[in-house]
């Protein structure tokens, strides 16, 4: 037995027992053709992602990111689930997670299936106007970006984390974007941008989540960012075992009882057929 097949058998005695807390990142998302910032697939790229405060303070800036994500945005939309999503949508079918907290904002995780996803930082299917407040959806705000610009094609490159790909200023030229249908106002995607913070209800709901938890399972997230290793600092200090899944190494790995350092998709395959069935639940009153 090596280390790894070891590390899965006591990663799935723990998850076993239920009421597990899952913290997904963005490694997750890399075998659906999404890359991390951190992990092998992000680490040769030089790419500055958006500030919430350039975004809004810098009309050029905006024009800038919403010509990248046009082009980026397809990419993300396109993506499917991998084994690694519908193990977690099937670990939650067997009844046995208290939740799913998400880093990720491409909606793969529900793509897949599951239900209970906290999504910590927003989701690029959605947008929103700054100015009114109004909600719509990315589909139809790209097709508005199609009816406006029906004659730019640039040539791009790969997509970023965030849906965007990099172009020179150059390539702008001609590139129109547009307002809230309502108030004429300054759309932004219903994300949380570098610089922001998250709602203070959604940490709020996740650390509910984490402090209820009999396992936190994080999966695919360097946890460099105080965003998501705030959650393991949680679980650690209230007792609650960590577990970390991860293609190489996390700033949370000395808090956690069981570290898989694997592909995600192979390891949540082989967890979802290692861990038995949980007994159906007895009816309320008894």
């Amino acid at each position: 037995m090596d280390r790894n097949d070891s590390a899965l058998d006591a990663l799935s005695c723990l998850v076993s027992d239920g009421e597990v807390v899952v913290l997904s990142g963005a490694g997750l998302s890399t075998e659906s053709g999404i890359p991390d910032y951190r992990g092998p697939s992000g680490v040769a790229r030089l790419h500055t992602p958006m500030t919430y405060q350039t975004f809004t303070r810098d009309e050029q800036a905006r024009r800038r990111y919403w010509a990248r994500s046009y082009l980026g945005w397809r990419q993300v939309a396109a993506a499917v689930p991998n084994d690694g999503h519908r193990a977690v949508a099937r670990l939650e079918e067997l009844g046995l997670l208290a939740g799913i907290v998400t880093q990720n904002v491409d909606g793969l995780h529900q793509a897949a299936g599951a239900r209970s996803v906290l999504e910590l930082h927003g989701s690029l299917g959605a947008v929103v106007c700054l100015d009114c407040g109004r909600s719509s959806s990315r589909l139809d705000l790209d097709a508005r970006l199609r009816d406006a610009n029906p004659g730019w094609r640039p040539a791009s490159g790969p997509v970023n984390p965030d849906g965007d790909v990099d172009l020179d200023d150059a390539e702008l030229e001609g590139f129109v974007a547009v307002p809230c249908e309502v108030c004429g106002g300054t759309l932004k995607p219903d994300v949380v941008f570098f610089g922001e913070a998250v709602p203070p209800a959604r940490v709020a709901a996740s650390y509910a989540l984490v402090e209820r938890a009999g396992l936190l399972l994080v999966l695919g997230s360097s946890l460099t960012v105080m965003s998501g290793f705030r959650f393991v600092l949680r679980a650690a200090k209230l007792g609650v075992p960590v577990a970390i899944v991860n293609a190489g190494p996390t700033r949370g790995d000395a808090h956690a009882r069981v570290r898989i350092d694997a592909p995600l998709g192979q390891v949540l395959r082989e967890l979802v057929g290692a861990v038995p069935a949980p007994a159906l639940a007895a009816p309320a009153g008894r």
